[in-house]
């Protein structure tokens, strides 16, 4: 299967910012195991910020934008250290892919995207792909050109014709409420369609280090449900998950794709 992979910063790091050495190392290990078996994998992997907040000895992420680019600048850095001896370790050889807005909404250079990962995947490389936030402002909350990694990773998984994309959050998926605040709140493991009902279900933000929530899980699910690709929210707190996941065992939120007539 062709997979695109995306980790929020609460999986990647701590609350105070620094690196969750455990799950970032679980996290790797499963992966380079899915390749070896044969599965293409991109990685759209957030946290930049959150790890330079961490590294730079900040209190709480920035609000300010030039201190968010310096974070992202020193987190990417960081990040992308991990993952290349992490995943060495596995003998596996990573990429490291920053794109803006203007990279996706250009179709010139929207095509150059695409041609590059795919020749990526084609090499066996796992592209590891975050947005480029050091230089541009679009993409940390000034505007909403691509606006965050759930949907930067529906994108990817667009351009590149994805089977499936799999969020890995802080939550098992999408329930019928919010199951920190209500105990009578169910899990919905399927979603055929995004009804007003579903799309009702959106909260705001989780972690105070990230960008995303439910709302822009769905929106990531209409991008993918639209391109014929599965999406499917999990916790990612347990990276075993991906196994079953991949297995096709009911696991977390599954958002079943627009089939073509054959």
């Amino acid at each position: 299967m062709r997979v695109v992979i995306k980790v929020g910063t609460s999986t990647l790091t701590h609350p105070t910012g620094n690196l969750n050495i455990r799950k970032v190392e679980q996290l790797c290990a499963v992966m380079s195991d899915l390749k070896n078996a044969g599965h293409e994998l991109v990685l759209v992997s957030s946290g930049a910020i959150g790890m330079g907040v961490g590294k730079l000895g900040l209190d709480q992420r920035p609000d300010d934008m030039p201190t968010k680019q310096a974070a992202a600048a020193v987190g990417q850095c960081e990040l992308m250290y991990v993952y290349d001896k992490l995943f060495s370790q596995y003998h596996h050889v990573v990429a490291q892919v920053l794109l803006t807005g203007g990279d996706i909404n250009d179709p010139h250079r929207c095509t150059n995207v695409q041609n590059t990962l795919a020749r990526l995947l084609a090499l066996r490389a796992l592209p590891i792909i975050n947005e480029n936030d050091a230089v541009s402002t679009d993409e940390i909350g000034v505007s909403t050109t691509i606006g965050e990694n759930d949907t930067l990773s529906a994108i990817v998984a667009r351009l590149l014709e994805a089977d499936l994309l799999i969020l890995l959050s802080d939550i098992d998926g999408l329930y019928t409420a919010d199951p920190h605040k209500d105990p009578s709140a169910r899990l919905i493991p399927v979603v055929e369609e995004l009804t007003p009902e579903i799309l009702a279900l959106a909260d705001g933000k989780g972690s105070k280090l990230a960008s995303g929530g439910m709302a822009t899980k769905l929106k990531a699910a209409r991008i993918c449900m639209e391109a014929g690709c599965d999406m499917v929210i999990a916790n990612g707190a347990q990276p075993a998950q991906l196994y079953d996941i991949l297995d096709g065992i009911p696991t977390g939120t599954r958002f079943v794709a627009r089939r073509m007539d054959t």
